[in-house]
This record gives C-alpha cells, sequence and structure tokens, in this order.
C-alpha cells in the first residue's frame, strides 16, 4: 500500500503537461482552469481583497502552476488542485467507465442517495458540511465532522476518534490541497473510502492509498459550467454543467489502468 502521503508526488507525476493555461477563474465556491480540459477545486473560504499574482497565471504551463499544490497558501493550493484536475480528468477514461448518477433538485446530495442502501444501518463519517445533507440523519448513524462545525456537528480532532471506528467514511476532495488527505485516508483505512465532489482527480492509484470509491464530476457542458463559475454559483453548477458519477476502484480497474 502507498502512503496516503505520497498523494502530492502521485498528483504530479499524473499531470505533467506543458500546456498552457487559457483561463483561471476564482469564483465564490469553486476555482475553474480551462486548459488541456477543465478542472475543478473548491475556493478557499478565506475573504481577501487582491491575489498579488492575478493578471498574470494565463498561458503559463500547467506543470508550472501545478506545483502550487504544495503551497501552504489556500489560494496557491486551490489553483494547483484545478489545474491538476484539468489535465488528469481531461484524458482518463474513469469517468467514462464509472456510473452516472443524478438527484433532481438536490444533485450535490446525488452520491449520499447513491450510497444509501449500502449505509444504512452503518457507521457513517461525512467529512464536511454539505448543503441538505440532514435528511439522511434521520435514516442513518452518521457523524459529520467540520472545520466550522454548528451545533450538529463535530470539529477537527474528532476525526481521530470517529473515523477509526466508522465503517464508511465519505471525504471530501477538498482534503487534497488543504492538506488534510494523509492523515484523513490514514484514519479510515478499517472503514470503505468514498473520496468526493468536483475536487476529485480520476486516478485509479487513488486505490493503492485506500480509497475503495470515487465519486467525482464529468463535465457535460463546459461553457455553462464556466458562466455559473463565474457568476458565483455553489450547489448551481450540479444543475448546469457536470453530473455526479461513482466508480469502485476494483482490483479489474486497477489491473487495466
Amino acid at each position: 500500500m502507498i502512503s496516503p502521503r505520497e498523494i502530492y508526488n502521485l498528483l504530479l507525476d499524473s499531470s505533467h503537461t506543458e500546456t498552457k493555461i487559457r483561463e483561471i477563474i476564482i469564483g465564490l465556491t469553486w476555482t475553474l482552469c480551462n486548459a488541456e480540459g477543465v478542472g475543478l477545486c473548491m475556493s478557499p473560504a478565506i475573504p481577501t481583497r487582491t491575489l498579488p499574482w492575478s493578471g498574470t497565471l494565463v498561458d503559463r504551463p500547467c506543470n508550472e502552476l501545478s506545483l502550487w499544490i504544495r503551497s501552504w497558501d489556500n489560494y496557491q493550493a486551490t489553483v494547483g488542485m484545478a489545474v491538476i484536475n484539468a489535465a488528469i480528468n481531461s484524458s482518463s477514461d474513469l469517468p467514462a467507465k464509472a456510473e452516472p448518477i443524478s438527484l433532481p433538485g438536490s444533485s450535490n446530495l446525488a452520491v449520499f442517495e447513491h450510497f444509501l442502501p449500502l449505509i444504512r444501518g452503518q457507521k457513517v463519517a461525512v467529512i464536511g458540511r454539505y448543503p441538505g445533507l440532514s435528511r439522511y440523519e434521520q435514516e442513518v448513524s452518521m457523524t459529520v465532522i467540520e472545520r466550522k462545525p454548528n451545533f450538529q456537528d463535530l470539529p477537527d480532532p474528532a476525526a481521530e476518534y470517529i473515523l477509526p471506528e466508522a465503517d464508511w467514511v465519505f471525504l471530501t476532495a477538498t482534503s487534497i490541497p488543504n492538506k488534510t488527505f494523509p492523515r484523513l485516508v490514514e484514519l479510515s483505512q478499517n472503514a470503505k473510502l468514498v473520496l468526493m465532489g468536483p475536487t476529485v482527480p480520476w486516478l485509479p492509484d487513488l486505490a493503492d492509498m485506500g480509497i475503495d470509491y470515487l465519486a467525482g464530476v464529468a463535465v457535460t457542458n463546459s461553457s455553462a459550467l464556466r458562466q455559473t463559475v463565474a457568476e458565483g454559483g455553489g450547489v448551481r453548477i450540479f444543475e448546469t454543467g457536470i453530473q455526479y458519477r461513482v466508480l469502485e476502484l476494483s482490483k479489474e480497474v486497477i489491473s487495466n489502468k
């Protein structure tokens, strides 16, 4: 098994391309890169007035800005992740192998709806409070761990205690740019582990780190997605330009990578 700490080497090795960046949009909720393909990453929830490198990113090679994934600056890491996804997800064959899923009106919850028959009666931990998630807390024994918890949630340190005892863990791929991915994956090795969200990189090698399922997105309408991101769209991107897809990272997928 590969250490989850190797995620950053894996991402950089898998996205090494000199393709020039055509556009970077840092929206309220999502950051978008347009290069070989379109890549997404959740934007930092950190207000700022001016980024020092704004106006300098277009026409720079992807393999230069992808290095930003190692940065401890939240905005740089976010741009780096979006660039990496633009390179990886445009060439990966995994989205085509994955099962399309949808939930009209609340597509951001489609992943939980998809797994509901499997997680009933199980101890489930979710990293991040997804909008509308409370509808499943009546049906499933679910603990939500959140960096900014509300009265329903537990704070970050609870992961050390909750994840090793969970049957299922749903881990937001935003954990990659914010650098919590390695530890959260280590803590979840006894659980079925689902890496989810528009930030997911479609890489079969993630199975070697203990990821059982990828629940990522395929871009279905790049122009509509771009407009929604630029206009401050949050969950609206699920209604306009992307579709959730789920793939079990089985031995068969790994043997064919």
